[in-house]
């Protein structure tokens, strides 16, 4: 791993409750409509890159799929995770600690059925590891599965947690995970963060093609 970039978000998420995180969402909405559109079965495994403290991974829990897993470079942020979801949900959860950019564990993942984005991508500025994260993705997505990718619009901000970003729009995000995907449905979304200031972004749902 980076340990630069794994100190910065392990510093981040020690020092920070969840709902003092600018992106942080008590209803992941707008990933919900999207993962609503897939046909997905519960026994399939599903992947959350970049967990986080999401809810994205309660929901999963409570729609009842049986294959979780979540994956973040920061170990902290998994732990605060697990402690509130408590260990009988936090059970039914695989947790991954890897850098997407320099995956090991994720690699070595098969069959998934859906690929959970929310604001990981827009922060790999190297074409390294922009090439990193398309690689593992392509090789970890079963055919006809899906994508769920979520950054900031084009609109949106420039900098986040002291990082700068990259900002998507959905012609963009086609053209970098190419023509083996399908674009199914994108939307513009405005996240407010606990501020009340508003964050523009940009949701896509692809498929990859058999």
């Amino acid at each position: 791993m980076d340990k630069s970039t794994k100190e910065h978000w392990n510093e981040i998420y020690t020092y920070l409750d969840a709902d003092e995180l600018t992106w942080y969402e008590e209803n992941p909405e707008a990933s919900i409509s999207l993962m609503s559109k897939c046909d997905i079965n519960k026994n399939e495994p599903v992947l959350d890159v970049g967990a986080g403290e999401s809810t994205f991974i309660d929901h999963l829990i409570d729609q009842g799929f049986k294959d979780i897993i979540a994956i973040d470079i920061s170990e902290v942020a998994l732990n605060k995770l697990k402690e509130r979801l408590g260990e009988e949900k936090a059970s039914l959860v695989r947790w991954i600690a890897d850098d997407i950019t320099r995956p090991v564990q994720t690699r070595n993942l098969s069959d998934i059925a859906l690929w959970h984005d929310r604001a990981v991508l827009h922060f790999l500025l190297d074409e390294e590891q922009q090439d990193a994260y398309l690689s593992t993705l392509k090789k970890v997505v079963k055919k006809d599965g899906y994508v769920i990718i979520a950054t900031f619009s084009l609109k949106g901000a420039q900098k986040c947690s002291g990082l700068e970003i990259k900002n998507y729009d959905h012609n963009m995000l086609a053209k970098f995970l190419g023509d083996n995907f399908s674009l199914l449905e994108f939307f513009d979304y405005t996240h407010h963060m606990p501020s009340g200031e508003p964050r523009p972004y940009i949701y896509t749902l692809f498929q990859k093609n058999k």
